[in-house]
């Protein structure tokens, strides 16, 4: 196996746990933009969420989708809110969400960095928000490059903001490794050239992973050894 020289990371149940995240989160904005408690629940209907249970079902367009698909998938049942007003509302709610972070981030990412890697951020959320969200864990400075999918380079699981990174680095993509919870982390990854990493801090389970990665973790502290073990293969 080739060494890695940099890793790519998704955001949300990657190096933050997205229930833990974004499920009291996504009932907090259901209840900002509805009309009543049945509008929400007909709304988290329409995204994928268990209003009740404040759970997100398999195949949530939250859990991969961008911001803009997210609005699409809501305007049917919120006639009043232009597309541009519905995503700047969902922006700068998601931007004060409180991020849990999967691992302890700083460590971890530091000791990456220690072994000479160039990381980035690669996310379907915004690039603002995102961030706000780096910011708040106060990692930002550890990263090389961070894309939302409104940075220019298109949202995953187009390959676009992974050649951005690896154009970016100056490394070519084979020696770069993907490390997201979902399909469309891990499909962006091989449609990229990438290696490709997946980790359980998502909702995607480790069958619906094993399909696109070299490995499945439970989360990415696991990463730094396997990393070593490429470059003794």
């Amino acid at each position: 196996m080739r060494p890695v020289s940099g890793v790519l990371f998704d955001k949300d149940g990657t190096l933050f746990d997205f229930a833990a995240t974004w499920e009291a989160w996504c009932k907090r904005f259901l209840d900002q933009i509805a009309d009543d408690s049945a509008h929400a629940t007909r709304l988290a209907a329409a995204i994928g969420f268990d209003y009740a249970a404040g759970q997100f079902m398999p195949g949530s367009v939250v859990v991969a989708g961008t911001p803009d698909q997210i609005a699409k998938t809501l305007l049917p049942d919120l006639p009043d809110l232009a597309e541009g007003d519905l995503i700047d509302i969902m922006n700068t709610a998601a931007a004060e969400a409180l991020q849990v972070p999967a691992v302890p981030l700083a460590p971890l990412l530091g000791e990456l960095r220690g072994r000479g890697l160039c990381l980035g951020v690669a996310t379907n959320d915004a690039e603002a928000p995102a961030r706000a969200h780096l910011d708040q864990a106060g990692v930002t400075d550890y990263f090389d490059f961070i894309a939302g999918f409104d940075s220019g380079y298109g949202g995953k699981p187009d390959a676009g903001q992974l050649l951005a990174f690896a154009a970016a680095v100056g490394h070519p993509p084979a020696a770069l490794v993907m490390v997201g919870d979902s399909t469309h982390d891990l499909i962006a990854g091989r449609a990229a050239g990438m290696r490709c990493v997946g980790v359980l801090t998502g909702v995607a389970g480790r069958a619906e992973l094993d399909a696109y990665a070299e490995a499945v973790f439970d989360d990415i502290s696991a990463l730094p050894a396997w990393i070593e073990a490429q470059s003794l293969t």
